[in-house]
């Protein structure tokens, strides 16, 4: 596994990359107060004072429902500020790795594959889906669509209806790290196997008492069925050289 020698990783205080900072130790972790990415002279700066060699872009807004209420901030964090990352990484010749979404899916049928069409329900997932449309402009990039959550889960309830890939972030974390490893570019998902977010939750602590949630009793939109065919991830995985 890469130690994180020459990578820039955006939200390093986030959930994410709070915890990559296990598993990729020598990688240099940024954030708000570092430099802005909806700022591009701001983006631009750090990366003309430094040498990387790839970025590893986790920086999001990532609640649905406060996107909703809040749609102006998704556009400029998820959607423009990916575009000034992805210009930044075709002005200094990087590498760029997108942390995105299952949520780019409709959610009718599970089990995607990478070409599977997409089709956002709720504003966040379209505004990370902006996002991903602009890495796809840059042939050196890779796009990780992916679901992970804290650990314990957070909430009082959980979906019994709502099917999903998602692992702890611990979990995640050390997939993504491994993956990094592979010079491979394109779309990868990456994720555990297809459980409801209720079963989710119970894994983490078997102990705790979680209750039982249906997805038409919230505000905001829901995919059903979300989970991630993630064979390609598993054999790149496999592969020695």
């Amino acid at each position: 596994m890469t130690d994180g020698i020459g990578i820039l990783v955006t939200g390093g205080n986030g959930l994410l990359g709070t915890t990559l900072k296990t598993f990729i130790p020598k990688a240099d972790f940024v954030d708000i107060g570092d430099f802005d990415i909806t700022d591009f002279d701001a983006v631009d700066r750090w990366l003309g004072k430094r040498h990387y060699t790839s970025i590893l872009h986790c920086a999001a807004f990532t609640s649905p429902p406060k996107v909703d209420a809040d749609p102006t901030a998704a556009l400029e964090v998820n959607i423009a500020g990916t575009v000034n990352m992805v210009k930044a990484a075709i002005k200094h010749k990087l590498k760029l790795v997108y942390i995105c979404t299952d949520y780019v899916f409709r959610g009718d049928k599970g089990n995607y594959s990478e070409d599977d069409p997409v089709f956002p329900v709720n504003k966040y997932a379209w505004s990370k889906l902006g996002g991903e449309c602009a890495v796809r402009m840059y042939d050196n990039s890779l796009i990780i669509r992916t679901t992970f959550g804290p650990k314990p889960f957070p909430y009082p309830k959980a979906f019994v209806d709502q099917w999903t890939s998602r692992e702890s972030v611990d979990v995640i974390a050390k997939m993504i790290a491994e993956l990094l490893d592979k010079n491979i570019t394109g779309t990868v998902h990456v994720g555990g196997k297809r459980k409801t977010v209720f079963d989710y939750a119970a894994q983490l602590d078997p102990s705790r008492h979680i209750e039982e949630l249906k997805t038409a009793e919230v505000s905001f939109s829901v995919p059903r069925d979300t989970s991630l065919n993630v064979s390609l991830y598993h054999l790149i995985m496999e592969d020695k050289d």
